[in-house]
């Protein structure tokens, strides 16, 4: 329930977490209620990003930069159709925007789509909280919404957890859709939408490969229509355990040895597909400014994440599966949580991050090469 009011900045609001604890400030956006796991990104930048990633479906995002909303919202960095966020919290959002590009405020964009958030609250705090006691569910309160305190967390208690939540369908595409190569075609790529950002088929594009966007319920007859050089399957939000349709498309196309490349909930279909688990990390990685290292080169890359799941491979050994061997190709510095798998015996492979890096670094955009590599390969 949400409604709209000018006044928001004047209005209370009040964050309740699950465990009881609550942070009171004021509202910002619109004005009313809303619940979700409340995560904390730790990019300074690039917030309409992350606002628009269908991947924080069903998530109040808690910005770590204490001051949001420099500048504003503009009509071209959105990477999807809307706003995905549940909510949105914020220390001390800009009282103007400045940027030459900014058409409104942030403020003004959230209350446009009806998206329930705070501020002036000590999100410092809140971050800590977070990391002590993981990532929780969580309700926003403001307005007409507000209520005793016990009737809130009671509220936020009853809703469903993310652990075994399946929201990939929700945010995906209905309908197939192309996006056209940059210059000369040079290859077809059949990318499976489980939450794409609208960046990710734009670098594939820009490399010359003609990329069909298909929903997450395509079938393999409906990869296998486009006669796809390789098949990508993207970002997404809710936990793979629940995404058997997906790990069996997977499983399929590495069943006919068609280059294949996964991002994020890519990378867990992937671990899926060769038989690893995958479990709920405390709380997560979200932000621009993640330590990856690339075990099959060495080098460091700082990269996008916005992940809370994660797979269970081992780090120090090659394993065997029904594809062949595997092995994991990429590692979080941070906590040795895997960032990447690749299949040893035929043309596969996937990371835990964004290599489009919007909004990030552009240290892993690399990896749409490997990916031409891949077909380059296959094709000869």
């Amino acid at each position: 329930m949400t409604t709209s009011t000018r006044g928001a900045a004047r209005v209370p609001a009040v964050l309740v977490l699950e465990d009881g604890r609550t942070f009171r400030g004021r509202a910002y956006g619109a004005v009313g209620e809303t619940f979700g796991e409340a995560v904390f990104s730790t990019g300074m930048t690039g917030y309409q990003e992350t606002l628009t990633d269908p991947s924080y479906d069903r998530q109040i995002v808690v910005a770590t930069a204490p001051q949001i909303g420099n500048t504003g919202w503009n009509d071209e960095d959105d990477e999807s159709s809307r706003i995905w966020v549940s909510g949105y919290v914020v220390r001390d959002p800009a009282r103007v925007p400045s940027n030459w590009r900014a058409k409104r405020s942030l403020d003004d964009e959230l209350e446009r789509q009806g998206v329930v958030g705070i501020s002036g609250i000590d999100t410092r705090a809140l971050t800590r909280h977070l990391r002590e006691r993981g990532s929780m569910r969580a309700g926003i309160f403001s307005g007409e919404a507000l209520a005793p305190e016990a009737d809130l967390l009671a509220r936020v208690q009853a809703q469903p957890q993310m652990k075994g939540a399946s929201l990939y369908e929700e945010v995906a595409t209905k309908e197939a859709y192309v996006v056209p190569a940059v210059g000369e075609k040079r290859f077809t790529v059949a990318a499976i939408d489980l939450g794409i950002k609208g960046m990710t088929p734009h670098r594939m594009a820009e490399r010359g490969i003609e990329v069909h966007v298909l929903p997450a319920t395509a079938t393999a007859d409906d990869v296998y229509a486009v006669d796809p050089d390789g098949v990508f399957f993207s970002n997404g939000p809710g936990d793979p355990a629940t995404a058997d349709g997906p790990v069996a498309l997977m499983t399929a196309v590495l069943e006919r040895r068609t280059p294949l490349f996964g991002i994020c909930f890519g990378n867990q279909i992937l671990g899926r597909a060769l038989g690893f688990g995958t479990y709920k990390l405390k709380y997560g990685h979200r932000g621009i400014n993640q330590p990856v290292q690339d075990r099959t080169t060495g080098k460091v890359e700082v990269t996008a994440h916005n992940h809370g799941f994660a797979v269970d491979a081992p780090l120090d050994k090659v394993s065997e599966t029904k594809f062949g061997r595997a092995e994991v190709s990429h590692v979080c510095l941070n906590d040795n949580v895997v960032e990447g798998l690749q299949l040893l015996d035929q043309p596969a492979f996937s990371v835990q991050y964004h290599p489009e890096a919007a909004a990030g670094p552009h240290d892993a955009a690399y990896l749409f090469d490997r990916f031409v590599s891949l077909m380059e390969g296959q094709r000869a």
